[in-house]
C-alpha cells in the first residue's frame, strides 16, 4: 500500500542481523524512553527520576520523542535536552528531513487504524516538518542519529528499535502481533539473528511485555513501552518507559520481572498532566488535527488496561 501514512518505506528496514553488529554499549541501569511526543513535562518527570538512581543511567530516546511540540520553544527544548542522551530515529524523527512527502508521518499504519487518523497524523507532521526545518543545526543533529541501539546491561544482551525487529516502522512488536501465535516461529527467528535477550521498542502507542519462545533456551522478551509522553491505560493519565537494570527498580513499577540476568520494568511516568494539557492546548487548539486525533487519550487515556499489556507477564 502506498498512501501516506500507510507505506514503510525501504529506507527503513535494517534486519535483525544489523542489531546483533551494532557497536554494544555498556549500562548498569538503561532507561529506554519511546514515544515522549514532545511532551516536556514528561520528560522533566523522567529526569527526575534518573536523578534519584543510584548509579545514573543510560538514557536511550528510541524515536518519536517529537511530535506536539510544533512550537519553536517545545521543538527546541525537546531535542536539545533528548539529543544530549542516546537516542535512534523513530518514524517521525526520519521524515522530518525528507525531501518528499510520499511516506507522510511515516506511521505505516495497518489496515485496522481509520483513514481519518491516518490522514491527520500527515498534516501533523506537515506541521511539525515546517517547526524543524527553522532549526536546522537540531535537524542535521537529528539526521545522523542510527535506527537501533545495542546494550550489555550485566549479561542481559537488548535491542533497542523502535517499531520491530526488521523494520523502523514495523507493528510486529504491537500487543495483537505478539500475542498472535502464527508469528511465534518469526519472533524466535529475530531473537536468534539479533543475538539479544530483550528487545526494547515503541512505535505501537500502547505498551506490551512478553515472553518468548527460544531455540537456544534462554530468556527472551519483548517489552513496548507504549507511549512516555501520553497515557496508555483507561483512567491513568500517565505514560511509560522501560527500565532495563541489574537492580531492582527504586521507583513504583507497573510490572518488574528477573529475566536474563536483568531486571526488566515498565515505570510509570507521573508528569504533570494539568501542565501537559495546558501546553498540549496551546499548540493544538480544539479544532486542529492533533486535537481531534488525541486529546480525548490525553485527557483520559486509551481504551487500554494493565491486564491486556501484561498478559502472561506474571513472573
Amino acid at each position: 500500500m502506498s498512501t501516506p501514512g500507510r507505506v514503510c518505506p525501504l529506507r527503513y528496514r535494517y534486519g535483525p542481523r544489523a542489531i546483533a553488529a551494532a557497536e554494544t554499549r555498556e549500562a548498569q541501569t538503561l532507561y529506554v524512553v519511546g514515544g515522549l511526543y514532545g511532551n516536556v513535562p514528561a520528560l522533566d518527570a523522567i529526569e527526575q527520576m534518573a536523578r534519584t538512581e543510584a548509579q545514573p543511567p543510560t538514557l536511550c530516546f528510541n524515536g518519536d520523542f517529537n511530535w506536539f511540540n510544533v512550537d519553536d520553544r517545545a521543538f527546541a527544548e525537546i531535542n536539545l535536552r533528548v539529543l544530549a542522551n542516546d537516542a535512534i530515529l523513530g518514524n517521525v524523527e526520519a521524515e522530518l528531513d525528507a525531501q518528499l512527502d510520499d511516506a507522510g508521518c511515516g506511521c505505516a499504519y495497518p489496515d485496522s487504524v481509520d483513514a481519518g487518523v491516518v490522514q491527520r497524523s500527515n498534516r501533523i507532521h506537515a506541521t511539525l516538518k515546517a517547526t524543524a526545518r527553522r532549526h536546522g543545526g537540531l535537524l542535521q543533529r537529528i539526521a545522523q542519529l542510527p535506527m537501533v541501539a545495542r546494550y550489555r546491561v550485566g549479561e542481559c544482551r537488548v535491542g533497542v528499535v523502535h517499531g520491530d525487529a526488521e523494520s523502523l516502522a514495523g507493528w510486529r512488536f504491537d500487543v495483537n502481533a505478539l500475542d498472535d501465535p502464527t508469528q511465534a516461529a518469526w519472533r524466535e527467528s529475530v531473537f536468534e539473528a539479533a543475538q539479544v535477550d530483550v528487545f526494547a521498542s515503541t512505535h505501537t502507542c500502547l505498551p506490551a511485555l512478553r515472553q518468548v519462545g527460544h531455540a537456544e533456551r534462554r530468556e527472551a522478551v519483548v517489552v513496548n513501552n507504549g507511549a512516555a509522553g501520553m497515557p496508555n491505560f483507561s483512567g491513568d493519565l500517565s505514560g511509560l518507559c522501560t527500565r532495563i537494570a541489574t537492580t531492582p527498580s527504586p521507583h513504583p513499577v507497573l510490572h518488574e520481572s528477573h529475566m536474563a540476568g536483568a531486571w526488566v520494568s515498565l515505570l510509570p511516568v507521573r508528569f504533570d498532566a494539568d501542565r501537559w494539557q495546558r501546553e498540549f492546548l496551546a499548540q493544538w487548539p480544539p479544532g486542529t488535527p492533533a486535537w481531534e486525533s488525541y486529546f480525548q487519550r490525553i485527557s483520559q487515556g486509551p481504551k487500554f488496561s494493565p491486564a491486556q499489556a501484561l498478559a502472561g507477564a506474571d513472573r
